[in-house]
């Protein structure tokens, strides 16, 4: 007889959001966190980021209202303030997932989870103790990467964890390392404040998992901001200076550096094991992360593993939506959901959303197909904003005409996507989504310009 038929190690978006599932299948659940409830999305990663973010728009918004007739007059910013309302929203939040957790009736067994066996977990912490359950589902997330380069464990040099915690520190100068999407978020808030920025990437452009031309948009939008970018750039190794942390690295064959108050590492992240696995015990691995199946079942039977420390594209509603699916197959539920699409946010300014293939992407296995894009620069919504330069680009197979991917870059991009991404799944054609009447003015209506082009080309 088992304690539960469930329990969860971690309690992050993937495994809150399994839990609430499983706990509204019936089946009796408990959730294994070591920490706040909500994870690293919640805590110390897309929540407070953005939260940041809104203030820092705010603040931006402000400054630049002149030509609007809005005049601020003695505009300053308080970072404390901004760190105060980050922890708030925080709060507010984890508070609502502990509500929903007592709804529920799900136990939280607060310490850290060890697996000891298939069918049992050991918690050392407030709720010492040996639990089991019918299936155990791991989701312990991930932590910042750190990865060899010397001089990144000088004093000053911060992952995006430690940047978020506490109540902000104001510096006039920040190198960050990585110009993917933490990076450039982080970027984006701290250039709003004044901070002089600079980015270093080791590829080729900003943003390089998305397609091609949103990475190069944004490095132009970010240097007419003033932030320093240097892409296909090495590091080589950190050092402390009489002024501030130099970064050095090669570039073009060139070796350089830039110099910096504090210096943020935004390299990545690597799935977080540390203590998950008791003596004896061994699950199949693929280098850092946990091997599962496309049911999410480990090498151990009963035990599943899903989100950050499972899956190679670690993104919050990814770990919800394989969270869902393994407890589905856990209760031998069908599941309806397409995971092969994901779509990707990034909240700098103007928002970026993708999902779907690239044309490089389709180029690379051989699908034929036609694009289409429409400039925002025409949008009405756009031009009364002042908003920057920005497109909406579209993919469709050549001979099958349904869409296949979507590039977005403007305002509002992130609440756009999802109807693209239910086209895509959906096998529509753009003639299918011409159907619907977009509303004027809205930056969504710039969306009918590209769909037109691409049937047209597709008739072609």
């Amino acid at each position: 007889m088992f304690d539960f038929d469930l329990i969860v190690v971690g309690a992050g978006p993937g495994g809150y959001e399994a839990a609430l599932h499983a706990a509204k299948l019936g089946l009796k659940t408990a959730v294994v966190e070591r920490r706040e409830v909500g994870g690293t999305c919640l805590n110390r990663g897309c929540i407070p980021t953005k939260a940041l973010l809104h203030a820092s728009g705010v603040y931006q918004e402000a400054k630049d209202g002149a030509g609007l007739g809005v005049i601020a007059q003695d505009l300053s910013y308080d970072l404390s303030a901004m760190f105060a309302y980050k922890q708030q929203v925080v709060e507010k939040l984890r508070a609502g997932v502990e509500g929903l957790f007592k709804s529920a009736k799900i136990t939280l067994l607060r310490g850290t989870g060890t697996l000891t066996a298939p069918h049992t977990i050991c918690v050392a912490g407030e709720n010492e103790g040996t639990y089991t359950a019918q299936n155990i589902l791991l989701a312990t997330g991930s932590v910042p990467a750190r990865p060899p380069i010397p001089g990144l464990d000088l004093p000053g040099v911060m992952t995006s964890d430690e940047l978020l915690n506490g109540e902000g520190e104001d510096f006039s100068s920040l190198v960050i390392i990585g110009g993917g999407v933490i990076g450039m978020e982080f970027a984006t808030f701290y250039n709003d404040l004044g901070v002089q920025v600079t980015v270093v990437e080791g590829l080729d452009r900003l943003l390089p998992n998305m397609d091609r031309e949103l990475g190069q948009n944004l490095g132009m939008i970010m240097k007419k901001r003033g932030v320093q970018i240097f892409t296909g750039a090495m590091v080589k190794n950190l050092e402390a200076t009489d002024v501030g942390l130099q970064v050095n690295f090669e570039a073009r064959g060139q070796l350089q550096s830039v110099t910096g108050e504090k210096v943020l590492c935004a390299i990545g992240r690597s799935p977080y094991t540390v203590g998950l696995f008791g003596e004896g015990v061994q699950v199949e691995m693929d280098r850092r992360r946990i091997r599962a199946n496309e049911k999410f079942e480990t090498s151990l039977p009963g035990v599943y593993a899903i989100g950050d420390v499972s899956s190679p594209v670690q993104l919050a509603h990814v770990a919800t939506a394989q969270g869902i699916c393994a407890v589905n197959e856990m209760a031998g539920k069908a599941n309806g959901m397409d995971l092969s699409l994901v779509p990707g946010c990034v909240y700098v300014r103007p928002e970026i959303a993708a999902v779907g293939l690239t044309e490089a992407e389709a180029k690379d296995r051989n699908i034929p197909v036609k694009t289409a894009k429409a400039l925002m620069s025409s949008n009405g919504r756009t031009v009364i904003l002042n908003g920057d330069r920005g497109f909406m680009k579209l993919v469709a197979h050549a001979e099958t005409r349904k869409l296949l991917g979507a590039q977005l870059m403007c305002t509002n991009a992130s609440d756009m996507i999802s109807q693209l991404s239910e086209a895509i799944a959906g096998g529509l054609t753009p003639a299918e989504l011409l159907r619907a009447m977009r509303p004027h003015p809205t930056f969504e209506e710039a969306l009918t310009g590209a769909l037109e082009e691409l049937a047209a080309k597709l008739d072609k």
